[in-house]
């Protein structure tokens, strides 16, 4: 059994005091801290091995080398993808859908097909796939979503046609907290000879992920949603799709032959990665993989669950607070956006940071997820491995002196 009280020595960042408060962490679905252990993987990198990868045979090159491809492999051991070959470093989830959008769409998506996407989908999962759409002559569809929070599967199957290319769905909501099923809509996606995208940014830090047993096509992470380094991600793709399309960038490292007035591609994985690649980036994500498989993945999801279980009904609780997506604790993952009636969620942020409390505020870039429940944006409080039962209080407490404080004007 994990215990995040201990985990939170390896985060030096969490022990300070904000406007004259102890910091309580609670914007982990922005961006996660990073222990030690990844801080000193990155140093050790500039310091003992810098040197571009896969060119030179001197022993820095090759030290710097076996890491990073090391690193190919302990991603794909994490998400059990079939072979590295399958397995991408690119700059996070935003490049990874970008990647997806161009490539595959421009080899495989023609006029008069469809994309399917949801209302609940995180910018980055929507406007790749509108610039697609408009420059193929597609039409991009959306899914619904039920009145208790929950992506509608029967209106997918309604959405779902024979004209679909693509669907592309988050398998975890960053504002909903919801887990979407996403091996039933690849099933979905396939019996229509569609491809099923998953946009893993809030999925892959929290819970196991085996892509094979989900059956998807592509798959899209970021490394510092997960302890890692800003600057680095993950894209996953079958084989069978990936050695069909076309790389996105081109120069360096990519290439095999260059002639004159044409050059062929280097095989997979690295005809996608020109140029010099995040090097350090992906060796600490190695070490933030390390971290994370060492606590346990399952283990993380259930201490994110013991969470929810214990501050979900305190803040249901609160009068006058609305929390979005799923009402019931074992459908809740550890994102909880909410609203404080008649307050403005910048002023409730900017409230609970006074008392050392850090949420986001806004529309959580899902803007049409925000109209959809009609509600100009939300505050939201995520949690991590690292965040205690003392930390939940502490939010519940700085929400009702808030609340107490623009009542009255007095903490």
């Amino acid at each position: 059994m994990m215990n995040a009280e201990k985990l939170r020595q390896d985060f030096p960042i969490l022990f300070q005091e904000v406007n004259d408060e102890p910091l309580i962490y609670l914007d982990n679905a922005a961006t996660t801290q990073k222990p030690k252990q990844v801080l000193k993987t990155l140093n050790h990198y500039y310091e003992m091995n810098n040197a571009n990868v896969h060119r030179g045979v001197h022993t820095l090159a090759e030290r710097a080398t076996k890491d990073y491809e090391e690193a190919r492999e302990k991603v794909r051991q994490l998400i059990h993808a079939k072979e590295t070959a399958e397995v991408l470093f690119t700059r996070g989830t935003t490049t990874s859908l970008n990647w997806i959008a161009k490539s595959f769409g421009d080899a495989f998506v023609k006029k008069g097909d469809e994309i399917v996407i949801s209302y609940m989908e995180h910018h980055s999962n929507i406007i790749p796939w509108q610039q697609l759409a408009k420059a193929k002559g597609a039409t991009l569809k959306y899914i619904r979503i039920t009145d208790d929070g929950f992506l509608d599967m029967a209106d997918a199957k309604k959405q779902m046609t024979d004209k679909t290319a693509i669907v592309s769905i988050a398998h975890v909501s960053n504002v909903l907290g919801v887990i979407n099923p996403l091996k039933e809509l690849a099933e979905l996606a396939h019996a229509h000879g569609a491809v099923m995208v998953a946009d893993g940014a809030q999925a892959v830090p929290h819970m196991p992920v085996d892509v094979q047993a989900l059956n998807v096509d592509f798959y899209a992470f970021s490394g510092h949603k997960m302890c890692g380094p800003t600057g680095i991600g993950v894209l996953y793709g079958k084989r069978e799709w990936l050695d069909q399309m076309e790389p996105v960038e081109f120069g360096g490292e990519m290439i095999d032959f260059v002639h004159l007035q044409e050059s062929t591609w280097k095989e997979l994985p690295w005809k996608f990665e020109a140029g010099t690649p995040n090097i350090a980036g992906a060796i600490a994500l190695g070490s933030a993989i390390d971290y994370l498989t060492e606590i346990g993945l399952t283990e993380i999801h259930q201490h994110e669950a013991e969470l929810v279980a214990y501050v979900l009904p305190k803040l249901q609780a609160i009068e006058g607070l609305t929390v979005y997506g799923p009402q019931a604790v074992e459908a809740h993952t550890g994102v909880i956006a909410f609203n404080l009636e008649g307050l403005h969620p910048h002023d409730v942020a900017t409230a609970l940071d006074m008392e050392g409390v850090a949420v986001r505020a806004g529309h959580h870039c899902a803007q049409p997820l925000l109209n959809y429940l009609n509600v100009p944006a939300t505050a939201r409080a995520s949690f991590y491995l690292y965040n205690t039962k003392e930390d939940a209080d502490r939010l519940v407490e700085a929400i009702l002196a808030t609340k107490e404080f623009f009542k009255h004007g007095t903490i």
